[in-house]
């Protein structure tokens, strides 16, 4: 007797988009959707974002806080082993003109989407080796650019022959991470297996998807010298404006950075020299379209690649390139990556709107500082937002929080932004004004480390 073939249940439905949809954007970033609330029109965005981040951070309903979204997808945007998988899950909106890498986890499925759909990105090679430190340190070998020596690490034994070839100190970090989480530099005496262990477990479990195998490191050797960024605009493989950043690190194993100040004001032979180096950082990557932020450290006089995002900057900057040039960076990423054929963007063979070249102030923010234990009291925060040249004061801290050693971006208590007629005038003022807030903390339960 012929047995009944078994059922087979329907495959779910495909989801949909709203129809006003014309910007993709890749990752959760309420502040970027507060200046896009102002600039698009309403139900215009389409937030696409990692299931258990959105779970993790309470986003379900984005459509009700930001007027721009039309709607929010959950998609792997995350696996960037397999970003075809993004492209599977998001459907093309019938009208979309730009896919906008928002954070830095969801930079290669933004790309790969873009790709996807013919318009204007970074591209899927360039955006796989921003995300890599390794891959990117293997891609920028056979150029003119001066870079560490490295190595992979699989293991702390790595590090330690590692820094013994290299004169006792060595960098630490993971290779796909952000905002120094878990980069440690290391001297002779420090204990690589303590080290090893601390880096390895490093996470921000609330912005990031958990893959297998995803983790890898590198070590790298210690340079010594003035560490600045560089923030450029690119169209079509074409430098635009550009900006360089002076920053300041905690005097740490954890090199976190303390403050960033704009225009850098660095020698013009040394400005060209990292606007040079940018260049064949985009050739070497082949980075296409939006906007590069590398790190380097001036050893011996000689720009050094650090690393390098293919997204807007973190830590203020974006802030602060608004304030000194007297522009808003973020229109000119989404001017760059408008694919449309409208007669408005690149795509239609229109002119791109980009930064003036020139700043006409200084911008600086610096990070405010408090003891590990739990906060006590919070005292001049007032005083603070009323100095001179002062934009803005956020805290990150109130009585009874606790407050750890600060051993990535993400644990600083706040920060300052402020403005001067000149870049060392802004830092005066930044410096000045966080002076004035006092975090008083105690010991916590558990030492708050």
């Amino acid at each position: 007797m012929t047995q009944p073939a078994p059922s087979v249940p329907p495959a779910p439905p495909a989801p949909s988009v709203p129809p006003g949809i014309t910007h993709v954007l890749v990752g959760y970033s309420p502040v970027m959707l507060a200046k896009l609330d102002a600039a698009l029109p309403e139900n215009s965005v389409l937030v696409v974002e990692e299931p258990a981040v959105v779970a993790a951070r309470g986003i379900n309903d984005l459509a009700r806080t930001h007027r721009c979204v039309g709607g929010l997808l959950t998609a792997p945007s995350q696996d960037e082993e397999h970003p075809e998988r993004t492209v599977a899950t998001v459907p093309r909106p019938p009208h979309v003109r730009a896919v906008v890498p928002v954070v830095e986890y969801g930079v290669v499925a933004a790309a790969a989407l873009a790709e996807a759909w013919g318009l204007p990105g970074a591209g899927p090679k360039a955006a796989r080796a921003l995300r890599d430190k390794a891959l990117l340190r293997a891609t920028v070998a056979g150029t003119d650019l001066a870079q560490p020596a490295w190595a992979p690490a699989r293991r702390h034994q790595d590090v330690d022959a590692f820094r013994a070839a290299h004169g006792g100190a060595c960098v630490l970090k993971p290779a796909n991470r952000q905002a120094s989480l878990g980069v440690q530099v290391l001297d002779a005496a420090d204990d690589t297996a303590a080290a090893w262990a601390h880096t390895t477990t490093a996470d921000e479990a609330s912005l990031r998807a958990a893959y297998p195998d995803a983790a890898r490191y590198l070590v790298e050797q210690r340079l010594y010298g003035p560490e600045v960024s560089v923030e450029a605009v690119v169209h079509e493989g074409l430098l635009g404006f550009t900006n360089i950043t002076a920053k300041t690190v905690q005097d740490s194993r954890h090199p976190v950075e303390t403050g960033h100040t704009l225009p850098a004001g660095l020698p013009e032979p040394q400005a060209a020299a990292l606007r040079g180096a940018v260049a064949v950082l985009v050739a070497a990557t082949g980075f296409r379209s939006g906007v590069l932020h590398s790190e380097w450290i001036l050893h011996e006089g000689r720009p050094h690649l650090v690393e390098c995002a293919g997204r807007l900057p973190g830590g203020g900057i974006t802030a602060l390139i608004d304030l000194a040039y007297d522009t808003d960076i973020l229109a000119a990423l989404l001017a760059v990556l408008d694919g449309s054929d409208t007669g408005h963007g690149p795509g239609a063979g229109g002119a791109v709107p980009l930064p003036p070249l020139t700043a006409v102030r200084g911008a600086a923010v610096r990070f405010l500082r408090a003891a590990a234990g739990q906060v006590a009291d919070v005292r001049g925060a007032e005083p603070a937002r009323l100095a001179p040249g002062v934009h803005e004061l956020h805290l990150a801290v109130a009585p009874g929080h606790t407050v750890h050693t600060v051993t990535s971006s993400w644990q600083r208590a706040g920060y300052v932004i402020a403005t001067g007629p000149d870049a060392a005038a802004a830092a005066r003022n930044a410096e000045a004004a966080a002076a004035l807030v006092t975090i008083e903390t105690t010991p916590a339960p558990g030492g708050g480390r």
